[in-house]
C-alpha cells in the first residue's frame, strides 16, 4: 500500500483497513473483478447490446478491466444551481471542461445533463462512455418543490450515443410514487435500445429527521437500494451510511431486529456492506457518492469512502463537486488518489 494512502486515513487506517467483517459473509457476495461482465452481468437477462455497454464501461479509463469504477457526475448545475457549483472554479461553465476532466482524470464515465454532454457530443462521446442523467430537481421554482422531473426523452440520449441513462428517485417523498413509475419505464425503454441505467437512490422526507438525520441510515438507504435494482437498476449510487436504525427511529415500516444484530454493526464498512446486500449481494454495482467539496479535508475525505465502498463490496465512487470546484490539476489528482484505492491490490474486502 502507498504511503500516500495511509496518511490520508490517518487517525482511522488500522480501524478501516484492518477490519474483518462478521456480519454479512464475503462469500455471499458477487464481488467486482476483471471477469465481473461475463460471470455476474451475462446471467441476467440484459440483451447483448446493453451487455456490450457494460462492458465499454467497465472497460474504459484507469480502472478498465478491475471490475471497479470511477465516474465524474456533474449535474449540480441543475441540482445545486450554477452559480453555486460554478462560481468557485468558472471554467466548468463550459461543458468541455467537464469532459476533459473525466477524460485526463481517467475516469470510465462522464455522468452529466442533456445539454452538457449534447453540446460536445460529436467531439467526445466515442472517446469517454456517456451517462446522461434524464431528470433533475431544479431550484428556480419558489418555494422550492424538491421533485424530481424528466428533463428529456431516453431516444434524445441515444441518438447522443450515450452509453448508458441515470435518473433519481426521492424514495419517501410524496412524488416517489410517481417516480418510480416515470422511471421504470424510462430504465426498460432504454434497456430495449441497448443503453445500461444508473439509479441514484436518493431519500427525501423531512420526518426522517428526528434525533438524527436518517436519510443516510443503513437501513433505510439499503431499503432504497433494493427498490433500486427491483426495476432493474444496473448500477447504484447511493451515499454512504452515516447511522443505523431508521426504521426504529422513525417507527414505520417493517424491519426486523436481525438487522441490527446480525447482519450489521456499528462499523462503516458493515454499514455499507448492508448497502451493497440490498443491491442483490452485489449484482448490481454499488457506488457511493463522493460528498459536497469541503476544501482541504476532500482528498482525504475521498480516499476514506473509497476504502470503505472497496472494502465493503462496493464499485466504486462516484465524485463530483470535490474534483470540480479545484483547479483541473487538482481535480485530476483527486479522481486519481480515488482509483489508486482500486487498483491497490492489498486493499481486499472485509
Amino acid at each position: 500500500m502507498t504511503d500516500s494512502i495511509m496518511t490520508l486515513l490517518g487517525d482511522d487506517a488500522a480501524m478501516l483497513l484492518e477490519h474483518q467483517s462478521t456480519t454479512i459473509d464475503r462469500a455471499h457476495l458477487n464481488l467486482p473483478g476483471p471477469d465481473f461482465v461475463d460471470r455476474v452481468i451475462c446471467q441476467s437477462d440484459r440483451n447483448q447490446r446493453v451487455v456490450n455497454q457494460l462492458a465499454r464501461l467497465f472497460g474504459h479509463g484507469r480502472l478498465g478491466g478491475t471490475g471497479y469504477v470511477s465516474i465524474l457526475p456533474v449535474d449540480q448545475g441543475i441540482e445545486h444551481s450554477a452559480g453555486a457549483s460554478f462560481a468557485p472554479n468558472p471554467e466548468y461553465f463550459d461543458p468541455e471542461n467537464i469532459v476533459r476532466l473525466a477524460m485526463e482524470g481517467g475516469c470510465n464515465a462522464v455522468a452529466s445533463t442533456f445539454g452538457v454532454l449534447g453540446a460536445v457530443g460529436r467531439k467526445y462521446a466515442h472517446r469517454i462512455p456517456f451517462l446522461v442523467k434524464i431528470n433533475h430537481n431544479e431550484l428556480l421554482t419558489y418555494p422550492n418543490s424538491y421533485d424530481q422531473v424528466m428533463f428529456g426523452s431516453v431516444e434524445r440520449a441515444y441518438d447522443m450515443g450515450a452509453c448508458a441513462v441515470g435518473a433519481t428517485i426521492y424514495f419517501g417523498s410524496e412524488e416517489s410514487r410517481r417516480q418510480i413509475v416515470e422511471v421504470a419505464e424510462a430504465f426498460e425503454h432504454a434497456h430495449e435500445l441497448g443503453m445500461a441505467t444508473v439509479l441514484w437512490c436518493y431519500l427525501r422526507n423531512s420526518e426522517f429527521k428526528t434525533d438524527k438525520d436518517y436519510h443516510t441510515s443503513a437501513d433505510l438507504t439499503g431499503q432504497a437500494n433494493h427498490l433500486g435494482v427491483t426495476i432493474q437498476a444496473d448500477i447504484i449510487k447511493q451515499k454512504l451510511p452515516t447511522n443505523n436504525g431508521g426504521f426504529n427511529a422513525i417507527k414505520f415500516g417493517k424491519t426486523s431486529p436481525l438487522v441490527y444484530s446480525d447482519l450489521t454493526s456499528e462499523h462503516p464498512i458493515d454499514l455499507c456492506r448492508y448497502q451493497v446486500a440490498n443491491c442483490y449481494m452485489g449484482r448490481a454495482g454499488l457506488i457511493n457518492s463522493g460528498g459536497a467539496s469541503s476544501g482541504a479535508s476532500d482528498l482525504a475525505e475521498a480516499v476514506k469512502t473509497a476504502v470503505i465502498n472497496k472494502r465493503a463490496g462496493g464499485t466504486g465512487l462516484i465524485s463530483g463537486r470535490k474534483a470540480f470546484q479545484r483547479p483541473m490539476s487538482e481535480g485530476v489528482e483527486l479522481l486519481n488518489r480515488i482509483q489508486d484505492v482500486y487498483l491497490d491490490e492489498s486493499i481486499t474486502i472485509a
